[in-house]
């Protein structure tokens, strides 16, 4: 099959990239057998970075795939991104493209080498800084290929001075995803062998050397507060923080003959102590490296201790309070308080958790962000703590004001995983919501009609003075076919609004209201009530002719 848009070399490399950085050999494998099965169905190209396929799974998956935007590529299994059928979708367009479907098969795994073309000049530093020959680069990735070999050795300062090396290797300027792409690469093609844990360890590190390189660092003193990423290194950057993720969602290798191996312990401890620093020092520019310091206690440090006493964490405790000390007006106070919140909660001290977050939201108002508030809820969730996570929802929803309403719904979703367990916590549920309102309105009355609290929901409209007339037919079908009679006093209010406006539009809306009056009047058999409010309504206000006007178009006059 001819393709529809043809790939050229400089794409093709980025596409080897992109395999290597997003998926692990395991699922690069299974989506081989997937492709050779033929299991790719329905292949097109709406453009030339856009491919759409269907999979042929344990179910029909579809698959969208954005090659200049790689991290935005999902498909609809239950993994959602980074999968088999993404996999065996890119063989399939490998092989359209009539190239090497085995390179990216190994693309993981194998060493990668730079093509070098006349667009890559285009992006190297200016003409006065020579590019190396391809002899002096090999002979240089020799070097740090032998470096490298000696990792387990090395303390993870020197595992950034040799990423820093392998960086230098591609003389790129421009810092995009590109760049990011192209970095990775290099360093991941002189990883030498490693066992699974310390594998993990390598590809993070790498992972945060290049964001370090992105994202703008904390000024020294004298200079300006912040700066700012360009549009494309900001998406480059979200990229890598999605890829660091990825790499916390794999729990940490730790067999029983590597729990001692002294070399993973003291890299362990390293890479903490370079989180913490960086999360404690870091600028205005996003919350990168503090969300990797809470995934790595989240996802590798707090599954390997046995219970909530451990020593750990006090431990933590004491290098954070040290650090107001050592790192004076250079420290961050708010992430600096958040990972003693952390530390507090680790140890099942929740009232100085919670505490804790509520003094750093007066001290930082609206700083403190959705997803880091949300991970303490994750982590309760995940434990199946039950009781704890209810007193969390209590103490965290309120914290969870000007966020975007897709973090109320995951809140409210928490709420009901709650009440499947602790029904008896109903109550405070709605104390709960009632004290975020009202910027929890949307999520209240969504809460309110689940759970077919009707009266209270016509409350509630009525305070806030709602328009009827806004909310969908289905929204309000239920309370009409349960509790018709609750619907009176928030039609009625609404039509008196109307007529007071004094317009033409308003009482065309006015009288859309009274034919739905009309109807529940006569659904409640209570006809004569209809005929005294409309009697007395119509001789209230018969000097408004174009209301008389609009009440006869409507059939409610003859």
């Amino acid at each position: 099959m001819k393709p529809t848009y043809l790939m050229d070399d400089i794409q093709w490399q980025q596409l080897i990239q992109n395999v290597a950085d997003h998926f692990n050999d395991v699922t690069i494998k299974r989506g081989f057998q997937y492709f050779k099965q033929g299991k790719v169905k329905e292949f097109t190209m709406p453009d030339a970075d856009h491919i759409a396929a269907v999979v042929d799974g344990s179910d029909l998956y579809e698959v969208d795939l954005h090659l200049s935007a790689f991290a935005a590529s999902r498909c609809t299994c239950p993994v959602h991104k980074n999968c088999k059928h993404m996999i065996a979708t890119l063989l399939n367009y490998a092989n359209v493209q009539e190239r090497s479907v085995h390179a990216l098969v190994n693309a993981h795994s194998a060493s990668f080498t730079r093509l070098a073309t006349k667009s890559d000049v285009r992006t190297t530093a200016p003409a006065s800084r020579s590019t190396p020959s391809p002899d002096r680069k090999q002979a240089a990735r020799n070097t740090i290929s032998k470096t490298a070999s000696r990792i387990l050795n090395l303390p993870i300062l020197e595992w950034h001075d040799l990423f820093d090396q392998c960086i230098a290797l591609i003389h790129m300027n421009t810092q995009n995803s590109q760049y990011a792409q192209s970095a990775l690469a290099s360093i991941y093609a002189v990883k030498p062998p490693l066992s699974p844990g310390m594998e993990q360890l390598y590809e993070l590190h790498a992972h945060l050397r290049v964001l370090e390189k992105l994202v703008p660092q904390s000024p020294m003193p004298g200079y300006p507060t912040h700066s700012y990423m360009g549009y494309y290194t900001q998406i480059a950057a979200d990229e890598l923080k999605e890829a660091i993720e990825r790499d916390f969602e794999s729990q940490l290798v730790l067999t029983p003959a590597l729990t001692n191996e002294p070399m993973q312990k003291a890299r362990m401890a390293e890479t903490l102590a370079y989180l913490r620093r960086k999360m404690l020092t870091e600028s205005r520019n996003g919350t990168y490296f503090s969300d990797a310091y809470y995934r790595f206690w989240l996802n590798w440090m707090r599954p390997q201790q046995k219970d909530s006493t451990s020593s750990i964490y006090a431990e933590e405790l004491q290098h954070l309070r040290a650090a107001e000390d050592e790192l004076g007006t250079a420290l961050a106070r708010l992430p600096w308080m958040l990972a003693q919140s952390w530390m507090y909660f680790y140890q099942s001290q929740d009232d100085q958790a919670w505490s804790l977050l509520e003094e750093a939201e007066k001290a930082f108002p609206l700083k403190i962000s959705s997803s880091q508030l949300l991970l303490f809820l994750h982590a309760l969730r995940e434990a199946e703590e039950w009781s704890r996570l209810k007193d969390g929802l209590q103490h965290i929803g309120p914290l969870l004001h000007s966020h975007r309403d897709d973090h109320l719904h995951d809140y409210m979703n928490d709420w009901d995983t709650v009440l499947q367990h602790l029904p008896e916590a109903e109550q405070e549920m709605w104390d709960t919501l009632v004290g975020m309102l009202p910027f929890a309105g949307g999520m209240y009355e969504e809460a309110l009609l689940a759970h077919d609290k009707w009266r209270q929901w016509i409350d509630y409209q009525l305070s806030i003075r709602s328009e009827p007339l806004s909310f969908r037919v289905s929204v309000l079908q239920p309370i009409e076919k349960n509790a018709p009679e609750l619907l009176l006093p928030f039609y009625h209010q609404a039509v008196e609004r109307y007529v007071l406006e004094k317009n033409r539009s308003s009482y065309k809306a006015a009288v859309k209201l009274l034919k739905r009056l009309f109807k529940l009047y006569k659904k409640m058999k209570q006809e004569p009530r209809w005929e005294l409010f409309f009697t007395t309504f119509t001789s209230r206000h018969s000097r408004l002719r174009a209301l008389q006007e609009e009440l006869r178009k409507g059939k409610l006059l003859s």
